[in-house]
């Protein structure tokens, strides 16, 4: 019996882990909704320099922006009240955080590392630095240095 119970366990255990991994997950898009559909585009083009893309016929309400391969950003314009904390965030990695730190102070866009100082970087245990910012609707983005 007990090795009959075993066998059953190894079986569903090699099936479960098959199925698992034979649909492989990829990112494909983050959608927010945002108050001002064109301050917040402004601010995802202009700001972040991401390129609009087509939003697939969607309607005015909504905006297609590309966030790397494959990956977009679709901001969609609504009015219900969305709480947001600094845990809840998107993260985006750049070659020259320095440089796009010079950006947004030219943009005079403020920034702050994680436990909250303005204007400066925070280093985290696995090496890579980091900072927030915050777009037009008060959501937070993580910008670091990641080399994926």
């Amino acid at each position: 019996m007990k090795v009959s119970f075993f066998l059953l366990i190894a079986l569903f255990s090699m099936t479960f882990t098959s199925a698992q991994n034979s649909f492989k997950l990829k990112k494909d898009h983050d959608a927010i909704q945002v108050s001002d559909l064109s301050v917040s585009a402004r601010f995802y083009g202009k700001v972040l320099g991401l390129k609009e893309i087509p939003n697939g016929g969607l309607g005015d309400h909504i905006r297609w922006f590309e966030l790397g391969e494959k990956v977009q950003i679709h901001l969609i314009e609504g009015d219900k009240k969305i709480e947001k904390t600094k845990g809840v965030h998107f993260a985006l990695n750049t070659e020259d955080l320095e440089a796009f730190m010079d950006h947004l102070r030219e943009k005079k866009v403020p920034f702050e590392n994680w436990p909250g100082e303005q204007g400066v970087t925070n280093t985290r245990p696995d090496g890579i630095k980091q900072i927030y910012l915050q777009d037009p609707d008060g959501y937070w983005i993580e910008v670091n240095d990641n080399r994926l």
